[in-house]
């Protein structure tokens, strides 16, 4: 996935803050443009709300991928599933981030805040970043997804 040129569209809730903190200093140092969507502080907060404005960015074309956490990283990925436009899968080792590029094409990743550390949150952004989909037989399984 070739993200030079492109937003990449963050969001996290109180518990995936200082790892979103970490994500945007990878941007920096990878010389990616971000845009944050929020939440800005480790204030108790609702993951939806931050979702929600990640998946609208994404639709009216603010961001072309993104990046989503919370403690789980379930909460944010039910969220963003409900989008028809967005693919979130839940990535807690590289592995899964090739594997959810690969064959699912996902254009959200995201992490559980409260379970990777920053190591590992780097190792499964630079899969994600550089796994291209690979279509074929994959392809069909995608444009299944959406409901009509």
């Amino acid at each position: 996935m070739d993200v030079n040129n492109k937003i990449i569209g963050l969001a996290s809730d109180h518990a995936g803050f200082q790892l979103k903190q970490f994500v945007m200093a990878y941007c920096r140092e990878h010389g990616y443009m971000y845009k944050d969507y929020g939440t800005y502080t480790e204030e108790s907060c609702d993951y939806p709300d931050f979702a929600h404005a990640l998946a609208l960015g994404m639709k009216e074309g603010e961001a072309a991928v993104g990046i989503a956490i919370c403690g789980s990283g379930e909460g944010i990925a039910i969220t963003l599933n409900k989008h028809q436009h967005i693919r979130a899968g839940l990535c807690w080792m590289p592995e899964i981030a090739h594997l959810i590029r690969q064959h699912n094409d996902a254009n959200v990743l995201v992490m559980p805040g409260r379970f990777i550390d920053t190591e590992t949150a780097r190792q499964i952004m630079d899969e994600f970043f550089t796994t291209d989909f690979e279509g074929g037989r994959h392809q069909k399984r995608v444009e299944k997804i959406a409901v009509q």
